[in-house]
């Protein structure tokens, strides 16, 4: 029988925060804008008229803990 041996493993390089912080801004406005949508949209800060945002993220607001109606 032969005896077969890995590769030795090298260890993860940390992230530095300069290549990590445009990543972290941009999750935080798509978080922003989305809660925005689903908790204050067809409110007095409406930015789109009418009820088609209302209806699309209707099931979503209690489950996120908005009240709807």
């Amino acid at each position: 029988m032969t005896t077969r041996t890995l590769p030795p493993v090298s260890a993860a390089a940390p992230i530095p925060v300069k290549s990590l912080l445009p990543w972290v801004v941009f999750g935080t406005l798509l978080f922003a804008l989305q809660l925005y949508f689903v908790g204050a949209e067809q409110d007095a800060t409406s930015l789109v008229s009418g009820h088609m945002v209302h209806e699309f993220v209707h099931d979503g607001r209690p489950l996120l803990g908005f009240p709807c109606h």
